[in-house]
């Protein structure tokens, strides 16, 4: 379905242009022209005097529907990105891996990963962690992230062996230059998906995301379009299973000669907020949210975090008070954490704050409100002031240690 104008009837009023809640209407020519900002809400429609502006709906031939099937069939597979960071495979590389097997077993098909720089004794450790291909570009221009060759390598490989799915980590790399590929592809991309499924009977991926500032789950799926590709946020997929007696196939890719080159790059410095603090690498988290009533209460929580040699996260109503740095935030607009233990501390548990952490192995819930939505998520719920149970849990850990 699409709105159209009749060129032939319409006056050039512009009576339409001020209807559009969407600026998708211009003038060219002396005559309205709906661009590709519109959103179908028909509001044009309705105040055209001339009645030019039409809906019409798409017709879809039989040879139309044969072709679609027919290029949906020819791809078959899933592919990774396997992201590598100071020469090492990144873990949200096994995360994929980890995701992507389940996904290419249930789909009945091959799992590849591909490999840009790195070494060959990096490929066969993807194999190990799952994959059944490695599709390794070893040049060394590929070393340093560059969007513009890592896109057009990873296009090349899409090109040639047709997978069905695509898969990279909502990384500062992944967001960079996968939505490069998908436009060069014409391909659907789902950004900063935190769950994956199959429609087994169309064979379409359900790339699950928050939306609408995390007020609902919404599930996209691109069923006329292949590959189908998204990123996925680090820290909420596990990671594949590590098999050393695994076997596979390293294919090798020869970058393109008609490569991008109008980039280079000339250095890469580290970027981190704060040094010491990565809560998405932390393997106990003591987490802290609007209850703990300000700085004095993270006090407690640096002294319970320090004890069982974890770190410190926090809310975004936390940060947003300034009672701790942003560095700190666990949540959809902060960081994804999947510790071994995630305590969390008055704490409500909105959706935007849950997304962050609810892959954690065990999570333990401390909330004075018996409703409030985070002991949907906990393992154990604490129903109970912080500041009477927090003291109580230092004091017994101390005695411990004596």
């Amino acid at each position: 379905m699409h709105i159209s104008v009749n060129r032939e009837k319409c006056a050039g009023c512009q009576s339409c242009i001020s209807s559009c809640p969407y600026d998708a209407i211009i003038m060219k020519d002396d005559m309205a022209f709906i661009n590709e900002y519109c959103q179908i809400c028909k509001a044009c429609i309705s105040v055209c005097p001339e009645g030019a502006i039409l809906e019409k709906k798409d017709i879809v031939t039989e040879s139309d529907s044969e072709s679609i099937a027919a290029k949906l069939n020819s791809h078959r597979g899933v592919i990774v990105f396997a992201e590598v960071k100071d020469g090492e495979i990144a873990h949200v590389a096994l995360e994929l891996l980890g995701i992507g097997r389940l996904l290419a077993d249930e789909l009945g098909v091959y799992l590849g990963a591909a490999l840009f720089g790195g070494s060959k004794d990096a490929a066969f450790e993807l194999i190990k962690w799952g994959a059944d291909k490695v599709f390794h570009c070893p040049d060394p221009t590929l070393a340093d992230f560059n969007d513009l060759p890592y896109a057009d390598v990873l296009t090349l490989i899409i090109e040639k062996y047709k997978p069905e799915i695509v898969l990279a980590g909502a990384t500062a790399i992944g967001r960079s230059f996968l939505p490069r590929v998908a436009v060069r592809l014409k391909a659907g991309l789902t950004a900063d998906c935190t769950k994956l499924e199959i429609d087994i009977g169309t064979r379409n991926l359900l790339a699950i995301r928050p939306a609408f500032g995390g007020n609902i789950m919404a599930s996209i799926l691109c069923p006329n379009t292949r590959p189908q590709m998204a990123t996925v946020r680090p820290r909420v997929m596990k990671p594949g299973s590590y098999n050393p007696q695994k076997t596979g196939e390293i294919i090798e890719i020869k970058m393109p000669s008609n490569t991008s080159n109008s980039t280079r790059v000339i250095g890469v410095e580290d970027g981190s907020l704060e040094i010491g603090v990565n809560i998405a690498e932390a393997e106990i988290i003591v987490s802290g949210g609007r209850g703990m009533g300000g700085a004095i209460g993270f006090e407690m929580l640096n002294e319970l975090a320090a004890l069982l040699k974890g770190t410190v996260g926090a809310s975004r109503a936390a940060v947003d008070e300034g009672w701790i740095p942003y560095s700190h935030q666990v949540g959809q607009t902060g960081k994804t954490v999947c510790p071994k233990i995630y305590i969390s501390c008055g704490i409500s548990g909105a959706v935007q704050h849950v997304v962050g952490m609810q892959s954690s192995d065990v999570i333990i819930a401390i909330n004075k409100h018996s409703d409030a939505p985070i002991f949907n998520t906990a393992n154990f719920g604490i129903v109970a002031d912080a500041f009477e149970i927090i003291p109580l849990l230092i004091k017994r850990i101390k005695e411990e240690l004596r």
